[in-house]
């Protein structure tokens, strides 16, 4: 879900801006990214919103073969893993935080979508707080919306490097930063601040100078001399304290382009469109993005985290030859698409062909780059048949996601007029009013209802089913969607019709659809947005990851070993020689690294090892096939079952999550151990636990 709805290197060189480079060599000294690689100087981590490395029509280059400037670079000079995958559900907000943190969402406390459902537990009614806010704010029953398993503030991403004297930037990304000026403001500053004063008579401008920028700082760092304020993290472990940050456009400006406002790589000031310098909002273009990501490196900030938009909704105002009255979403191979991912090139080979002028390379810099999810296009087939899209432009007789009141259907189809929220999105998290007990009649009808509902697809024509699997509350424990705080878990999950998006009438009573006899009426073809997310397809969740620097192989195309957004924080860590105060969920991606990068602990057995991790992430990751064949298996037949076989295979997901958690523990010590402790594994216990998880694996047959 969308964060609002919620050329080559050579010829680039000519059209980038000229830029004087301002690295701060004083700061750049203090920081030391170079424990393990003494290469190692820099890191530039960015992530998309749903760009495609698979093609979505066969015929038309896919999003990245459009961005040669970047497939390219990442292909040349590293490598680029294209058996990667999202955590479930496959949305923005969890994505990037499970990039960031290395942990999945029940670790980090937002593990379901871009909003979070939160029980009231007076009055048994969730509301649905967005899942985008500052790192340490707290939501309404008191728990912090970043929480740990201990109920406490999790780890913060940029504290390994801050305490390794290492500025950190941040333009975009999820949490690291502001995302809105009233509780993230008031968290930091306080509400009688002047900021909190000027987010009151003059919110367009406190979005611009306070939203979506930050550099959290080193101690002792000169370029947060000036403009910084604490940067306070109580929770976090082993203490954090005497540090600042220098939140948004209006205090980072000054420090990093103290001549002028920052630019983006047309040359064009960034600004919100309604005349105040600053943060473009959520949706920034490449060139927006890489600008100040240029800007924060060329000024001395060596870790830079950030995010770019989609490549397939219109983001015409932002680029010149798209036009702005085209409707919402472009289907791949259309006019405006070409034109959109041009611009996205252009970008790339810029901010790299800026960032060579400044002697920022792969030779020093690591960098890393991901998409938070793939997305399913909601449309028809294109016109013509063969069309290209470059040479030959594609039209789409239909375009758009089919938006369904699903209280109405469910209201229409059953009669059953129960009240229930769910984060709108094409997987529904359903929670029903009072919150009752999962095995309670009245959440047990709703399962077996929804199991069965009928919908009616306007692309495709005709009936199916709205629903594709169904999750309770035990296998969302086994998919790790379960946080310490039990008022957020949903009393179960529809995981729909891909074409399909779920919202509520918010009605008291649900109104029928029209006739009474027919739920059809209840199904619309949208048009603003045609590209649905957020649910467990493999078209959705299986994604890419491109690393190239110092310490990555050069392996090109790399499909070989299966990987999740978990094992991006551990591996960058490992190639920084820092250390996160927690362990991981994901593991180092040893397969790609240098002999020379890689420790004598990840060399040794190396076999047994790649294997071992194979054996972890098959049983772990809420993709791999221990989770998949029980989300689209027994979960679901349990949900749509009778009584009797739902409590009988609800006992069979607790026992196998209990049994995987036993394993995996095991596994993923060994892992970090061998990664972070130099500690060599030990050949018979490895080889124990892969034929205990492949045990595991056997007792739950694919569907």
């Amino acid at each position: 879900m969308k964060r609002l709805k919620l050329i080559g290197v050579s010829t680039l060189l000519a059209l980038a801006p000229v830029v004087t480079p301002a690295l701060a060599d004083p700061q750049r000294e203090a920081c030391r990214l170079d424990a393990r690689n003494e290469h190692l100087q820099h890191i530039v981590f960015i992530q998309f919103d749903n760009v495609h490395f698979r093609r979505d029509n066969p015929n038309v280059p896919s999003d990245l073969e459009q961005i040669p400037s970047l497939l390219s670079f990442l292909e040349d000079n590293g490598t680029f893993l294209t058996n990667h995958h999202t955590p479930l559900i496959s949305h923005t907000s969890v994505d990037i935080v499970t990039a960031l943190t290395g942990v999945y969402g029940d670790k980090f406390g937002v593990p379901i979508g871009n909003s979070i459902g939160l029980f009231n537990p007076a009055t048994g009614v969730a509301s649905f707080p967005s899942s985008f806010t500052y790192w340490t704010d707290v939501l309404a029953d008191g728990t912090p919306e970043m929480l740990a398993p201990n109920g406490k503030n999790a780890p913060a991403p940029w504290v390994p490097f801050t305490r390794a004297g290492c500025d950190v930037g941040a333009f975009s990304i999820a949490n690291m930063e502001f995302e809105n000026i009233s509780s993230d403001i008031n968290n930091v500053f306080g509400p009688s601040s002047p900021q909190a004063q000027e987010a009151s008579n003059n919110f367009r401008k406190a979005i611009a100078d306070f939203e979506g920028i930050i550099v959290h700082c080193a101690q002792g760092s000169a370029l947060c001399a000036g403009n910084g304020a604490p940067d306070l993290l109580p929770d976090e472990p082993g203490g954090y304290v005497g540090y600042t940050a220098l939140y948004g456009n209006a205090n980072v400006q000054p420090q990093i382009s103290p001549h002028g406002p920052v630019l983006d790589l047309d040359g064009n000031v960034i600004n919100d469109g309604h005349g105040n310098n600053g943060f473009p909002g959520f949706t920034p273009s490449p060139a927006q993005t890489l600008g100040y990501l240029a800007t924060m490196l060329e000024a001395g900030v060596p870790v830079v985290y950030g995010y770019i938009e989609d490549a397939h909704d219109n983001h015409g105002p932002q680029i010149s030859g798209v036009s702005t009255s085209v409707a919402g979403t472009f289907g791949p191979g259309e006019a405006g698409y070409i034109t959109q991912l041009e611009a996205f090139d252009k970008a790339f080979g810029a901010f790299f062909a800026r960032l060579a002028a400044d002697g920022i390379t792969k030779d020093n810099t690591l960098f890393i780059v991901t998409a938070d999810e793939n997305d399913h296009f909601a449309g028809s087939g294109p016109s013509p048949a063969d069309c290209d899209g470059v040479t030959a432009p594609c039209t789409y007789a239909h375009k758009g996601e089919i938006d369904v009141n699903l209280d109405s259907v469910l209201f229409t189809e059953f009669g059953d007029a129960t009240r229930f929220g769910i984060h709108f999105d094409d997987a529904a998290t359903f929670y029903i009013n009072g919150n009752p007990p999962q095995a309670d009649p009245k959440t047990r009808q709703l399962e077996r209802e929804s199991s069965t509902a009928l919908g009616f697809d306007v692309i495709r024509g005709g009936d199916n089913l709205i629903t594709q699997a169904l999750a309770d509350q035990a296998e969302q424990s086994l998919l790790h969607m379960v946080s310490a705080d039990p008022n957020r878990t949903p009393n179960f999950i529809l995981f729909g019709n891909p074409d399909y998006f779920f919202e509520t009438s918010g009605k008291s009573a649900p109104p029928a659809c029209t006739p009474a006899t027919d739920a059809a009426s209840c199904f619309v073809e949208g048009t603003g947005f045609a590209w649905n997310h957020g649910d467990f397809q493999k078209e959705i969740t299986r994604t890419w990851l491109g690393m190239a620097g110092p310490g990555v192989a050069r392996l090109g195309t790399f499909g070989e070993i299966f990987t999740d957004h978990t094992d991006i924080r551990p591996t960058l860590i490992y190639l920084a020689g820092l250390r996160d105060d927690y362990a991981h969920d994901g593991r180092v991606l040893f397969e790609v690294l240098t002999r020379e990068a890689a420790e004598d602990a990840l060399r040794q057995h190396r076999d047994t090892l790649s294997a071992l991790a194979a054996a972890y992430k098959e049983i772990n990751a809420p993709l791999g096939k221990l989770g998949f064949r029980t989300l689209t298996g027994i979960s679901t037949e349990a949900l749509s079952g009778s009584d009797a076989t739902y409590a009988a295979l609800e006992a069979t997901i607790r026992a196998l999550t209990k049994r995987r958690n036993e394993i995996a523990a095991q596994m993923i010590d060994m892992l970090e151990d061998a990664a972070f402790a130099h500690r060599p594994i030990d050949e018979g216990q490895a080889w124990r636990l892969i034929g205990e998880a492949n045990d595991l694996l056997a007792s739950v047959p694919a569907p």
